[in-house]
């Protein structure tokens, strides 16, 4: 687990739309793949955060954890429907959901459960790029990333704070 220092805001640029860096927080609590689901029950409790990027030990992002990951969406989970067919079986459509679900239920770390599928933006992109692939993808935070690095975070928070909502 990392709990990296840095300044907390950089103040937005002169014209023009606010970019990532303008807004982001600068100092990111990460966790790595290794760490167990215990130690990041603690760090969500402790930091009262929803959720943070998983980084390797060079600080690149390799996932995003959230409360959502540790709270399986449907916790009976169901084999699949099959049918035989000429000796072998054939699943029927949720194979694949079935068995990301059955390893999170089994996970004891923070890489059996993360989430793999990380969209994130670049310090330089525009805050509205944040705003749209948070909306588009009904996520609350999306990483800043620079050179595979976690430089930032940008959280939903962070944009209403920015329109002075």
């Amino acid at each position: 687990m990392t709990d990296d220092a840095g300044a907390r805001r950089a103040a937005p640029t002169g014209a023009g739309e606010p970019t990532a860096a303008d807004i982001m927080e600068r100092n990111v609590v990460t966790i790595t793949p290794e760490a167990t689901v215990h130690e990041l029950v603690q760090l969500l409790r402790a930091k009262d955060l929803g959720g943070v990027p998983v980084v390797d030990d060079a600080g690149r992002l390799v996932g995003m954890v959230t409360e959502g990951d540790l709270v399986v969406e449907d916790a009976d989970v169901r084999a699949p429907h099959f049918v035989e067919v000429l000796g072998s079986l054939v699943f029927l459509g949720g194979q694949k959901k079935f068995e990301e679900r059955l390893k999170k239920m089994t996970g004891s770390t923070v890489g059996d459960i993360m989430t793999t599928r990380v969209l994130s933006v670049a310090p330089g992109d525009p805050v509205g790029r944040a705003a749209t692939i948070m909306a588009d993808e009904r996520i609350d935070r999306v990483p800043v990333v620079d050179d595979g690095r976690v430089v930032g975070i940008i959280a939903r928070h962070d944009i209403v704070r920015m329109l002075g909502i």
